[in-house]
Formats: structure tokens, C-alpha cells, sequence
């Protein structure tokens, strides 16, 4: 195949039939035609894609559906098989990632600033359009990142959303040089923002419930590990909520030192309780949240990534055992990232 001027073709996937717990089998069998791509779009068949939180809230209906029967995943790793006859950057056979933004307008305060990241007219793979649940995708040319033609495509995809977004969680902490950071909850995202943390000089500081990743952790070089709700053994200078639990906010905001910082990480959160503000708030210390990302907080972590050798610790599983990826990452018996393979 080579520009967009053949048949269309049939995929084959999961989609978000019915969103509920996972015990509910909201993920469906889909086989649908996929359309030749636009003139400014690439057509890949899929070799891994990362199974994302964002995923397991699509498919239980924490985050509502923007269109009926959406293939999820935004974590692509693929090979160009067509290409539109605008593209210019890729050729067909090259590796190319498609991540989570997939549109913004190009033209509001926010793109013309640089935080396309808040775009009201942003557009996101798996929410918006069919994303990587499936053996074929479309991206658009100008949403899609060249990876490296020889590594495992398992261990790229989780750099496509876990990385990206852990990087950009990173950066909104503030975390000074050499400065004290905390982690909380450590899945896929965490344990890669972490390495980032470690290489720059930071002191990383790991709370999580699950006895797996805190030895994960300490195997990534965490100089503590504790449970989720445990306090650190030193203050703060900055923090990091990786759980979608919104009980750890007011934790975390404790074990920050003066003017330390929260940032958090998810596209969804559970209720927050009531903070106090002496306690949680005083003496300057900051609560962000973490929207998105831009394509350069792409490109500056896939290069950082490669520059420091990043290692992904990855739970591989076939495409055809989705749910069950979505399942496991419910219950946290995830070590690490979850990958679907098209092995």
C-alpha cells in the first residue's frame, strides 16, 4: 500500500460497548471499515499499544463518551502502511506513535501561547476517534511521533502517554534541582517519571498501595517505600499524585516542606475531602493539575527518554485479551506498564 488511493479496509478491535465496571464486559468485539486516509493522515498497522488509566475510566464511565462504540488506546506504536497525499514526513513502513492529542485548532490564545494543551477545540485518540485497541489506525501526520525503527514496539508504547504525561507532571511539581520529590501510586506512568527525577539528582520518595511496585521502585533506585497513606521520611519539595484517589490529596499536601508543590496527574479524580487550610494549604505550598500535554512535552521527553536509557517495565498481552489488560490494571495487578501486542 502506498497513498491513500486504495479500498477501504476492515479492522478489528475492542470497543466501548456498554461503559460499566470492568465485571460488566463493557469492551466489545468490533470489526469495522477503517477509511483510506485523509489527505494529511497516516494509516498504521498497529504493533503494540499501551493500556492506559484513561482507558479503564472510558470503559467504566468515569469519563463520559464523546461519540457511541469508540475502539480506545492512545498509546500506538505502529507501521505506516498508507499515507494522504499531503503527508511529507513519513513514508510507508516507517514506525510511527500516536498519542493521546490527536487535534487541537491551531488558533485560540492557548495554541498561539504554546498551551495547545488546553485547546477548547483539542481532539483525543480513543475518545474522539477509533485509537489502538484495534490492528489498524488512523493518525494525523502533524499528531504523530517518529520512534526508533529497531526497539521492542512494546516497550516504546508506554512512552507515548505514560511518559509523555508523567514528563509533562514532572515539570507542572516544580521540582527544584536536586530536590525531594514524592510519588504517589507507581503504574506505568509513575515508574516513569520517577527515572526522569533519578537522572536529573532528585531524592524520590514512593507511597503506593501495592507491594509489587514499591519493589519495582526500590529496584529503580527510590530511596523510600511505603503505603500509600504513609508519610514520608523527609518533607516535600514537590509531589505527585498518580492514584485517581482524591483522599491522598490532603496526604500529600501535608508531607509538603513550605512553597512544595502537588501536581496531579489524572484526567480524573475521586471526590477530595475537605482540606484544612493550615494544614494542607499554609505556608505557600501549591496545588496544580495536570491537563493533557503539548506535542513539544512529547518531543522533549521521547529525546530524554532515549538519552537516558529509560527502562519500561511492561505486562505484555495479546489484542484479543483487552479486557483482560483493563481488568488487571482495575485491580492493580499491573507490574508496571500494560502493553497489548499484535503477536
Amino acid at each position: 500500500m502506498g497513498r491513500s488511493d486504495h479500498a477501504t479496509q476492515m479492522l478489528s478491535g475492542w470497543a466501548v460497548g456498554t461503559p460499566g465496571p470492568m465485571r460488566t464486559g463493557p469492551l466489545v468485539s468490533a470489526h469495522r471499515p477503517v477509511a483510506a486516509p485523509g489527505p494529511d493522515e497516516l494509516l498504521l498497522e498497529v504493533e503494540a499499544c499501551g493500556v492506559c488509566r484513561t482507558d479503564l475510566h472510558l470503559a467504566e464511565g468515569d469519563l463520559t463518551p464523546h461519540r457511541p462504540s469508540t475502539i480506545p488506546g492512545h498509546e500506538i506504536v505502529g507501521r505506516v502502511a498508507s499515507v494522504g497525499e499531503a503527508v511529507s514526513t513519513f513514508r510507508v513502513g516507517d514506525r510511527a506513535g500516536g498519542a493521546w492529542l490527536r487535534g487541537t485548532c491551531g488558533s485560540c490564545r492557548y495554541c498561539s501561547a504554546g498551551r495547545e494543551n488546553l485547546c477548547p477545540g483539542s481532539t483525543y485518540t480513543g475518545w474522539d476517534k477509533d485509537g489502538g485497541f484495534a490492528d489498524l489506525v488512523l493518525v494525523p501526520e502533524a499528531f504523530a511521533y517518529r520512534l526508533p525503527e529497531a526497539q521492542d514496539a512494546a516497550l516504546l508504547a508506554p512512552l507515548l502517554c505514560a511518559g509523555i504525561i508523567g514528563y509533562r507532571s514532572l515539570r507542572r511539581s516544580a521540582l527544584p534541582t536536586g530536590g525531594r520529590l514524592g510519588i504517589y501510586g507507581f503504574g506505568a506512568s509513575a515508574h516513569l517519571a520517577a527515572q526522569v527525577a533519578l537522572a536529573e539528582g532528585a531524592t524520590v520518595h514512593v507511597m503506593t498501595r501495592s507491594a509489587q511496585a514499591r519493589e519495582l521502585a526500590m529496584s529503580l533506585g527510590a530511596s523510600s517505600v511505603g503505603g500509600a497513606y504513609d508519610s514520608p521520611p523527609e518533607p516535600l519539595d514537590s509531589a505527585i499524585l498518580f492514584a485517581p484517589v482524591g483522599d491522598l490529596v490532603p496526604v500529600a499536601l501535608e508531607a509538603l516542606d513550605r512553597s512544595g508543590t502537588l501536581a496531579i496527574a489524572g484526567i480524573h479524580l475521586s471526590d477530595i475531602p475537605v482540606l484544612n487550610y493550615q494544614r494542607h494549604l499554609f505556608q505557600e505550598r501549591n496545588l496544580r493539575s495536570v491537563t493533557s500535554n503539548t506535542r513539544q512535552d512529547g518531543r522533549e521527553f521521547l529525546e530524554l527518554a532515549e538519552r537516558i536509557g529509560i527502562q519500561v517495565t511492561v505486562s505484555r498481552y495479546p489484542l484479543n485479551r483487552a479486557d483482560q489488560a483493563l481488568t488487571d490494571l482495575a485491580a492493580d495487578r499491573v507490574n508496571g506498564a500494560a502493553v497489548l501486542t499484535s503477536d
